[in-house]
């Protein structure tokens, strides 16, 4: 249909005009584009190159090949696969616990009880608070001497535990404390189940289903996007924990919470091995990248969208 005039008279699309249009959207996209290019494209491309040289930040760096490859994954640096098994070990345990966790409380949060707002607001505020001060106030709260924690537990007549100065106790430590950040992840949960309609829970009241029938049939599959959604950004943070670890353990004890995110970050400003810490963010890259790629393909088999017939 040709483009009309203001006065109802139809103009002629010319190509000078549809030139004008491609050149105003460019101009309109180029910060983006620019932003995207300058400050996450070119990085990540030099970070490429920089993973195949040995520089240390001093001096100009010299073409090794894949040296530093070789020696993550022959062994010979003795840190690569603790803090690949201490980081996988984390994400194993805080990411299902999170997601429970934040689907239980959206639940709760989402009955009509007296004072909701007050509930979604009190869960929601600790994960707005900056990491590095949640780790200085868990710090306190686990220590073993003095912490709120353990004061708790010999209340009750157990015993305390070591917390994260244990090497057997850190890393769950730590994923027990990532529970308190799960506010955002509850209100992604909280949204999800608003947009259930009332009328699929009604029909299951009609056939005199109970409300472990609604959760189990109508619930869960209709909240698996939003499950989906929440496992990926889950997995992708865990295995970029990094504040707890520098604040907290520095690693300790004896490694045991050692993140691979706080082992590239020794690798790279402790030990200035700039070369070495490339290679290392790359290898993460390509992880993060693999499991996201198996999640998405797994999907198809548990994921429901509503209107999908191929599902």
């Amino acid at each position: 249909m040709e483009p009309v005039s203001s006065l109802g008279v139809q103009r002629p699309k010319t190509k000078r005009n549809s030139y004008r249009n491609e050149l105003y959207g460019i101009l309109f996209a180029l910060p983006a584009i620019l932003g995207l290019v300058i400050f996450t494209l070119g990085p990540m491309i030099y970070s490429l190159y920089m993973s195949f040289t040995d520089y240390s930040g001093s001096n100009s760096p010299s073409f090794i090949g894949l040296d530093n490859y070789t020696r993550m994954f022959s062994g010979e640096d003795q840190y690569f696969y603790k803090a690949l098994g201490v980081t996988l070990y984390f994400v194993v345990l805080s990411v299902p616990t999170g997601i429970i966790y934040s689907f239980l409380l959206a639940i709760l949060l989402n009955r009509n009880i007296k004072g909701k707002a007050i509930f979604r607001t009190v869960f929601y505020l600790p994960s707005i608070v900056p990491i590095i001060a949640i780790s200085f106030i868990w710090l306190w709260l686990l220590n073993p001497d003095l912490g709120l924690a353990n004061e708790l537990l010999r209340a009750i007549g157990l015993p305390g535990s070591q917390w994260i100065f244990g090497e057997k106790s850190v890393v769950p430590s730590l994923a027990l404390m990532n529970l308190w950040t799960t506010g955002g992840t509850m209100i992604i949960f909280l949204a999800g189940l608003q947009d259930i309609p009332r009328s699929l829970y009604e029909a299951i009241e009609i056939d005199g289903g109970s409300k472990l029938n609604k959760l189990r049939n109508i619930t869960i599959p209709m909240m698996t996007p939003t499950i989906f959604f929440n496992l990926i950004m889950g997995i992708i943070n865990g295995f970029q924990v990094f504040s707890q670890a520098y604040v907290m353990t520095n690693g300790g004890p004896n490694n045991a919470s050692l993140f691979y995110v706080f082992y590239l970050y020794r690798e790279a400003f402790q030990f200035s091995r700039m070369g070495s810490a490339s290679a290392i963010a790359w290898v993460l890259f390509i992880i993060i990248m693999l499991l996201t790629y198996t999640v998405f393909k797994t999907s198809r088999k548990w994921v429901y969208y509503e209107g999908d017939e191929a599902r």
